[in-house]
């Protein structure tokens, strides 16, 4: 049986994903870690210490005051692809475009721009500024559109951790291959090695890391695509700053997810991005950082790979807490280690460890937010929404670029220093900024997140059930779905006919989703009840949505609570935007399944339009079994009233 599920993605698909994180966290790795590194050891070496030091306050200054404007800039970016409609879908166009200028422009940041600096210092910051604003710009639309997107992929979380997995496997090795390939790259390449290379070396570096990320951007243009679905449209578009303010600041969970975020992404990217530093300055031993590199890729990956089994067996709050209580304990070992290389590596090692565990449960919380989001403010932001985690980052990679820049020349680890050459005072403040601070910081995250975030996968699932349930009402001003004459529905299934106010869900016994009837099912096989087009095949396998010829929308719903079995026990024979026949088979389930997770196996049928008609009659009695495709309901169309007056002439005797 062929399992046509719109929420799984091909092997060919997910690789692609994957090859695209790889190449984007590259990227950034070059970008937020090694620019600086450039920078403070390298770029700037008139001969005058104190010229140098001007130089380097003021670059990394002007860095950091740009990545935090273009903060402010990331929502937009959000909502202009949101509202991007071409034949490659709201994303890819971005993921294509953004990778590729993004990728050039800072190639070129990776050179002294012709000795500009030497000439005019102004001029050189200016034509700076202005060349990393652009390429942090595009950049932008780049990681927002790649990781934004995830929810167009599929609604169902589960695929999405799957989904993610992958990528964040890709997004591991490539990060840490940066780390591990930078000082002997460097080194390597340059004309006259030294411990932090020359211009040439970087240069070289920097031209295969950028070549990776506008390969692996095309390679996410070229061979992922974006699958529809009706619960992924909006009512209405965001629209203006009012709008997008709003839509953010309305949702709750995404909020408080983020502020949680906001400070673990300080805190790791200020650590993170002093670790070569300690290396270099510190231990005296840059090329060691290259064996913790490798190191915490294979500990990426593991930790990567055990994230689905933890999820599974650990709540979200109580992984992340987990989560960031160890690297509490790897900072403390590390802050200790003094030049211990096996011990600072295992220091190191635990600290780095459970980050990619972090980012995922952040990633789930804030792609399930985008459910969330829709039912409580009736639209969706999709990439809005996830725009708010690269926001984060950038923001914590903005002040680590910033403050790790005066760090190095208060600790004196600019150009020209040495291990032997840094003073007892450098290195006790050097270890208070990287240690110390980031500690509190992630206390406070804990916190945060702890008291705050309630955004379950069981949340999740059962705001998507409610999603769910509305599906059909868009359709009901839809001039193609008008009824001319009468109708009757056949049933589904076979089973026991059930009256829909017995059913034991407030939402369908009401009415408030449309009229209809339920049935106690005595099979598992689920068919069409008329002629229609399949509007919607829902992820977890456990509804459809059709629009029958006859102008009826119906929603067929197995089971109560069933989105919680992620589409485990059903099986789907069709897709959306299939014509089928009546009596064709469209679901089949397992029904010791549904009983044995203990949940209800009624299935629903709803006319979500059935403001179209004037009455609605069971044609057969409640208790009564019933045949599959035996006719249950009937619905008499709403007849129109002469219009008098307006031109028109009212008859007379």
């Amino acid at each position: 049986m062929k399992d046509k599920d719109q929420g799984k993605m091909s092997l060919g698909a997910r690789l692609a994903y994957s090859f695209g994180a790889f190449g984007n966290d590259s990227f950034y790795g070059l970008l937020s870690g090694y620019l600086i590194m450039f920078i403070t050891s390298h770029l700037f070496n008139t001969g005058n210490a104190a010229e140098d030091a001007r130089m380097i306050s003021m670059v990394t200054l002007i860095i950091m005051v740009l990545r935090i404007v273009e903060l402010f800039i990331d929502p937009f970016i959000g909502n202009a692809i949101d509202r991007t409609k071409t034949q490659w879908g709201h994303f890819r166009p971005w993921v294509v475009v953004g990778g590729s200028v993004s990728a050039v422009i800072l190639l070129i940041l990776f050179t002294n721009l012709g000795g500009l600096y030497q000439k005019n210092a102004i001029l050189y910051m200016i034509v700076f500024a202005v060349l990393y604003i652009t390429m942090d710009i595009f950049y932008s639309f780049k990681d927002v559109g790649f990781w934004s997107m995830l929810p167009s992929l599929t609604t169902n979380s589960r695929e999405r951790e799957k989904t993610a997995t992958y990528a964040r496997v890709g997004s591991t090795i490539g990060g840490g291959l940066v780390g591990i390939l930078v000082m002997p790259a460097v080194i390597y390449f340059s004309a006259r090695p030294t411990s932090t290379g020359d211009d040439r070396g970087w240069f070289i570096f920097a031209a295969i890391i950028c070549s990776i990320a506008f390969v692996s951007a095309w390679c996410v243009g070229l061979f992922t695509r974006e699958v529809n679905s009706d619960i992924r449209k909006n009512k209405k578009d965001t629209k203006g700053i009012i709008g997008i303010f709003k839509a953010l600041s309305g949702n709750d969970q995404l909020m408080w997810v983020a502020l949680a975020y906001l400070f673990y992404g300080v805190a790791i990217n200020i650590t993170g991005s002093l670790e070569v530093y300690y290396f270099t300055y510190i231990m005296g031993m840059p090329k060691a950082f290259s064996i913790f590199s490798t190191i915490n890729v294979f500990l990426g990956i593991i930790a990567t790979s055990l994230f689905p089994l933890l999820s599974k067996k650990m709540s979200r709050k109580a992984l992340f807490t987990s989560c960031l209580a160890v690297m509490l304990c790897g900072m403390g070992l590390f802050a200790v280690a003094g030049s211990n290389l096996p011990l600072v590596l295992l220091a190191a090692s635990i600290f780095g460890f459970p980050q990619p565990m972090v980012f995922l449960i952040v990633l789930m919380v804030i792609t399930d937010s985008v459910e969330y989001g829709q039912l409580k403010l009736g639209h969706r932001d999709e990439s809005l929404a996830l725009s708010v985690r690269p926001l984060i980052d950038k923001f914590g990679g903005a002040v680590s670029n910033g403050v790790v820049g005066q760090i190095a020349i208060m600790a004196g680890m600019t150009t020209g220093a040495t291990a032997s050459s840094i003073t007892a005072a450098g290195k006790l403040n050097f270890k208070i900024m990287m240690f110390a601070v980031p500690a509190v910081m992630l206390v406070i995250a804990i916190l945060i997140f702890a008291s705050k975030v309630i955004l379950s996968e069981k949340k999740h699932a059962e705001i998507v059930a409610e999603l769910e349930k509305t599906w059909g009402k868009k359709f009901d001003k839809d001039s193609d779905n008008d009824v001319d004459s009468d109708v009757l529905i056949a049933t589904p299934i076979s089973g026991e006919l059930i009256n829909l106010n017995q059913v034991n869900d407030k939402t369908f016994s009401s009415g408030s989703v449309g009229q209809g009837f339920a049935i106690k099912p005595s099979d598992g096989k689920v068919l069409a009840p008329f002629d229609a087009t399949v509007r919607q095949v829902f992820t977890t396998r456990h509804a459809v949505g059709l629009v029958g010829d006859n102008g009826v929308v119906l929603l067929i719903h197995i089971g109560l609570g069933t989105v919680e079995l992620n589409g485990t026990g059903f099986v789907s024979y069709v897709e959306q935007g299939q014509r089928v026949k009546k009596g064709q088979e469209l679901i089949e389930f397992w029904d010791p399944t549904i009983k044995k997770a203990g949940l209800d196996d009624t299935v629903i049928v709803i006319v979500t339009n059935s403001g179209k008609f004037s009455d609605i009659d069971l044609m057969a009695k409640t208790g009564q079994a019933v045949q599959a495709e035996d006719n249950i309901l009937e619905l008499k169309v709403k007849k129109e009233e002469p219009v008098l007056g307006g031109g028109e002439v009212e008859p007379t005797n």
